[in-house]
């Protein structure tokens, strides 16, 4: 497994422990998206579903509920988040009639990094796979788009939510603000993106079709800068692809990136911060 991936799992499994669920706000609506999005597509009577990425088991939960005749695959890099996912689970039994009948061996869950987990997984063997917030961490997405199109049975969907090119709009830009006041190359501070339109290309080169794309632009609001900054870190999402500038210490490039945010986009009740939330499906033709 490679570095960053042991990144990545390191960051999940310290947000598993109560902060993620605190601070994903976004991540709900983004989940919600999705299960909306399924149940105008009526994947109830769907006989085969993995869900890559199910973090605290929002979306899981979701599945569990409204496709009871399916069986589930949840799928995870981080054991800490499939403890959460879970126990989460087992805490709404009650209102799982399936489960609560005996019928809970229909909901796995899988410790497994899935770009690697997909290169040798079974091919025809899920009728949907289903993503939220997860795509974004994706080293070789369009590789993966590939194995996940060798896994989807005829007819079979994908369906994931993922983060636009403008989600923290404002941050990028009051990094580039100060980089640019000391005349210094401008950085990435975060990952970067992919647009709704590259998602498309990769899916068509992967070998899907009938593709569908929406886009929501959402504003969060957050007492200060910091309160913001933390909690990101707080969600697992400190990632980024900046490397360390000869010249600028990392308390300078803060403050000097504080001071630009706040005086371009501090608003009433706080600071404003941009979610570019797109939201994808496509389809495998019949053969």
């Amino acid at each position: 497994m490679s570095r960053r991936i042991t990144d990545i799992e390191r960051q999940f499994n310290r947000s598993s422990a109560g902060s993620y669920d605190i601070h994903a706000n976004v991540q709900r609506i983004m989940a919600e998206q999705l299960a909306k999005s399924l149940i105008a597509w009526k994947v109830e009577e769907t006989s085969s579903i993995l869900e890559i990425g199910c973090g605290t088991g929002t979306l899981t939960e979701i599945l569990v509920n409204e496709c009871s005749k399916a069986s589930i695959t949840a799928l995870d890099i981080a054991p800490g988040m499939i403890k959460v996912a879970e126990q989460r689970i087992r805490s709404g039994a009650a209102s799982h009639p399936a489960i609560n009948h005996g019928q809970s061996d229909r909901l796995s869950f899988i410790h497994a990094d899935v770009e690697r987990w997909s290169a040798d997984a079974q091919e025809a063997s899920f009728d949907l796979i289903v993503s939220s917030a997860c795509f974004q961490w994706l080293k070789n997405p369009k590789q993966t788009l590939r194995h996940l199109r060798q896994m989807l049975r005829p007819g079979g969907l994908l369906v994931f939510t993922t983060f636009g090119p403008r989600t923290f709009y404002e941050l990028h830009q009051s990094f580039h603000d100060v980089y640019r006041i000391i005349d210094m190359e401008p950085q990435r501070h975060g990952l970067s993106f992919q647009s709704a339109a590259q998602w498309k290309n990769s899916l068509m080169e992967a070998g899907f079709s009938s593709i569908q794309k929406d886009r929501l632009i959402q504003k969060e609001t957050y007492a200060s800068v910091r309160d913001f900054l933390l909690s990101v870190k707080a969600m697992g999402a400190s990632t980024s692809e900046a490397a360390a500038a000869p010249g600028l210490s990392s308390r300078r490039l803060f403050a000097g990136m504080y001071k630009a945010y706040e005086e371009k986009f501090s608003m009433q009740g706080g600071i404003a911060a941009t979610y570019d939330l797109l939201l994808i499906q496509a389809r495998v033709s019949y053969e």
